[in-house]
């Protein structure tokens, strides 16, 4: 039995080839590539987790955290780059530890993957919300808010009933974005190039409008003292890390469009790398911006970047452009969650992990359209009843369980399967990709007991999928 569960998956080519029907139509390029991880990562870290991380635990430091953040994401994204060029399959860190680690570890990373892109979509949704509120408000028009909060709500370590029904527009912007990822690629990533630019471009604006208006004196002193556990301090700094890391999530989303990319193993690599650059220094400029512009301990709402401006009367005229770009910049990555995660199920269905249904592509659109229905109703209903808290908690902890095993998968790879050629090669790999795990498991090691209680609750439920399923269906073993 420990032979089947450790068993891998030795066939690296297109898996375009491996099953009859339709295939995904190849439309992206590098520029493609890069918007999908750009619209993938910039959104509700910029937006709203910035402001609170700043406020509740690093103070002005928050940079620091963004950096340490980055450096945890530089490692692993060298590693997504080769493995890109080797295995150009739409699994993404799923394909990775299959071709690696072995089923049962693949599985549990695929499922672990449903955090990344399925829950934290709900997040980002529930974000929107708060910025959608704001701009309503601005031009007098306002919701009850029994529609625009979530029915549940995390306090004093429970979960507690709010009063309210449930959030519509969160529920709203899925279900829209949903019916755009059905009917095709080429539409989806057009609309998020479109958005990329336009969020970035608005970004950029807000951050040299805004830098005029700095006061140094906010950044005094840059690391405040430690006033409890993880509340400034280098532990609140740490503790900042795992929030902010939660930014940064998506920028490997690039991977999961393999069998849409026109040239994979070239293109892939710098859509990943390019766009975790870019969204690095951008969100360092924000950061500094905000805890510049407003003390770091005003900076703890659910629309920090519009609290910051409406402070200082003489940039009252970028607020419209702060909702905009907000809302933009969110629907973003709702959309690209929203490509990354049907294309995971499929791969798994093809697998035979999961039910054929999610394998299936649909005969004119060219897309998994079945997952893609089922991943919206997921979303848009994870999102209607969670507040962004509870969404939150588990999302860093897959991504960064996922990425562990990818900095260990190029080294296995690279001993079990030297002979492969790889276009694109991990600078020191030794090196470069303990690096990479041991700077996520030291954010692991700053997350919360409750947090590892959650992902142990939803570990259990998806071996329970595996072991009644798919172990049993798994074509690797002739299921």
């Amino acid at each position: 039995m420990l032979d089947q569960l450790l068993a891998r998956k030795t066939d690296f080519g297109p898996c375009d080839d491996l099953h009859d029907g339709p295939s995904l139509k190849r439309t992206l390029g590098p520029w493609g590539l890069t918007a999908l991880g750009i619209g993938a990562v910039i959104g509700g870290g910029i937006f709203v987790i910035t402001g609170q991380a700043a406020a509740e635990h690093a103070g002005p430091a928050i940079l620091l955290s963004f950096v340490i953040a980055a450096i945890c994401c530089s490692f692993t994204a060298l590693c997504y780059a080769e493995f890109a060029t080797l295995i150009p399959m739409s699994g993404s860190s799923y394909s990775y530890a299959y071709a690696t680690l072995g089923e049962l570890v693949a599985w549990f990373i695929g499922w672990n993957m449903v955090l990344e892109y399925g829950v934290s979509a709900s997040a980002v949704a529930v974000s929107w919300t708060g910025y959608f509120v704001s701009l309503l408000d601005h031009i007098g028009v306002h919701l009850p808010a029994a529609l625009t909060m979530a029915p549940l709500g995390y306090q004093d370590g429970h979960l507690v009933h709010t009063g309210a029904l449930f959030n519509l527009p969160a529920v709203a912007i899925v279900l829209a974005l949903t019916r755009l990822c059905y009917i095709g690629i080429r539409e989806s990533s057009g609309v998020n190039t479109l958005m990329v630019f336009l969020k970035v471009g608005l970004i950029v604006i807000v951050i040299l409008a805004g830098w005029h208006y700095v006061d140094p004196a906010n950044w005094e002193p840059f690391i405040p003292d430690n006033q409890a556990p993880e509340k400034y301090g280098w532990s609140g700094i740490m503790r900042a890390a795992t929030l902010v890391f939660f930014s940064y999530i998506g920028f490997e989303a690039t991977s999961t469009a393999a069998q849409e990319a026109k040239n994979p193993q070239r293109d892939l690599p710098i859509g990943t790398l390019a766009s975790l650059a870019i969204c690095t220094v951008l969100y360092i400029a924000m950061a500094a911006v905000l805890t510049g512009l407003l003390p770091y301990a005003q900076l703890g709402t659910a629309e920090p970047v519009v609290t910051a401006v409406k402070a200082h009367p003489e940039l009252g005229w970028l607020r419209w452009l702060v909702e905009v770009g907000a809302l933009i910049g969110l629907s973003s990555v709702i959309l690209v969650m929203l490509i990354a995660q049907p294309r995971i199920f499929m791969i798994m269905g093809r697998d035979g992990l999961l039910p054929p249904v999610f394998a299936k592509i649909h005969p004119k659109y060219r897309t998994p359209h079945i997952n893609t229905l089922i991943t919206g109703a997921g979303i848009a209903l994870l999102a209607a009843v969670f507040p962004l808290d509870v969404l939150g908690d588990l999302v860093s902890m897959g991504t960064l369980i996922a990425f562990v095993a990818v900095c260990l998968g190029v080294m296995i790879l690279r001993k079990t399967r030297p002979e492969l050629p790889r276009t694109f090669r991990v600078p020191l790999a030794p090196v470069t990709c303990t690096l990479g795990v041991l700077s996520c498991l030291l954010l692991l090691y700053f997350e919360n007991w409750y947090q590892w209680l959650l992902l142990g609750i939803w570990t259990v439920f998806g071996f329970a999928i595996y072991f009644g399923y798919g172990y049993r269906r798994s074509k690797l073993r002739g299921g």
